[in-house]
């Protein structure tokens, strides 16, 4: 099999890894994108001629005109979950197989949520700012997260896995997903105003979409209490950013974490990263390498897979797959 790994130099080393290319390459002849900017549409096209298989990066695009011009392409595999600007659609009706790696990040961003909680109640990167600047920090009182309670909108895998390690450090957990059953006693599901009212971190893990475009606008905010502190670890455009912007300095909320935004490769907006009560980092909250090699991996299952004329567990579009191995 011919296979084209699309990820840039950098982004190859850091969401890809040698062990896991290892593994790719003997399963076939593997292309290399041997640049340091993602491949657009038609560098895309002129990279895969003659290419079975692409295993594509988050920020290349497959949009329709990929499909179109590569009648060889029998699958394109993403290293990631979102698959937003991959056109399935279009490689359905060319009869190309499209499949997305699985969640094996969830501990390393539930982790970071967790960070992102004992700073925003305890002022430590406020304090370590303030000592790098020659400053005396202001001395504030604290929050205990024993005993706080945490409500999580989204019960998927990050949703879950958060909500089991913020149970066992002591916090009351509050669940809220109209389209998940929550089974454990540890955790309340509860509807989003009750969730709003009495949580002191909100944390939003939503499946980004169409209809959750939006979805944390100034009703949201306004609901929730004064003191409390709202993280983002799904997807940028999940929220309005005006209206958190306003949220934060009108004082209605205490503040705010973040690791996606609208910025480039879903990083959080300078504008909003600049607030003093805002904790912002460049979506690194899954970039460890357990949480890599195992989305690495699981392509490099995939690709075995197809060798074997299997669909492999990712696959979205498998009815529609009619380029076969």
């Amino acid at each position: 099999m011919n296979i084209l790994l699309t990820h840039a130099n950098a982004m190859r080393r850091q969401y890809y890894g040698e062990r896991a290319l290892a593994a790719l390459r003997a399963l076939g002849d593997v292309r290399l994108h041997e640049h340091d900017e993602p491949l657009t549409p038609d560098g895309l096209i002129a990279a895969a001629r003659g290419i079975d298989l692409i295993v594509s990066d988050r920020m290349t695009a497959g949009p329709a005109q990929v499909f179109a011009n590569l009648p060889e392409l029998k699958a394109f595999l993403r290293v990631a979950v979102d698959i937003r600007n991959i056109d399935v659609d279009a490689a359905s009706k060319a009869g190309v197989l499209v499949t997305r790696a699985g969640p094996g990040f969830m501990q390393s961003v539930s982790e970071m949520a967790l960070g992102y909680m004992i700073d925003l109640s305890r002022g430590i990167s406020r304090s370590v700012i303030a000592y790098r600047a020659g400053e005396k920090p202001e001395i504030r009182m604290g929050r205990q997260l024993a005993g706080s309670t945490a409500g999580i909108i989204g019960f998927g895998s990050i949703g879950r896995c958060l909500a089991d390690l913020l149970a066992k450090i002591g916090m009351r957990v509050l669940i809220h997903d109209p389209y998940a059953k929550v089974a454990d006693e540890r955790f309340a599901q509860v509807d989003l105003d009750t969730l709003l009212a009495e949580a002191h971190y909100v944390v939003c893990l939503v499946v980004a979409n169409e209809a959750t475009e939006n979805l944390m606008d100034a009703s949201i905010f306004r609901r929730m209490r004064p003191d409390a502190v709202f993280l983002n670890l799904s997807r940028g455009n999940l929220v309005n950013d005006a209206d958190l912007v306003a949220a934060l300095k009108e004082g209605r909320i205490a503040g705010a974490a973040m690791d996606v935004g609208r910025a480039t490769d879903q990083m959080p907006m300078p504008e909003i990263a600049a607030l003093p009560n805002v904790i912002a980092t460049p979506h690194t909250a899954g970039l460890t390498p357990p949480a890599i090699e195992a989305q690495a991996f699981d392509t490099v299952a995939q690709v075995a897979a197809l060798a074997k004329g299997e669909v492999p567990p990712g696959a979205v579009n498998a009815e529609h797959w009619s380029r076969r191995i």
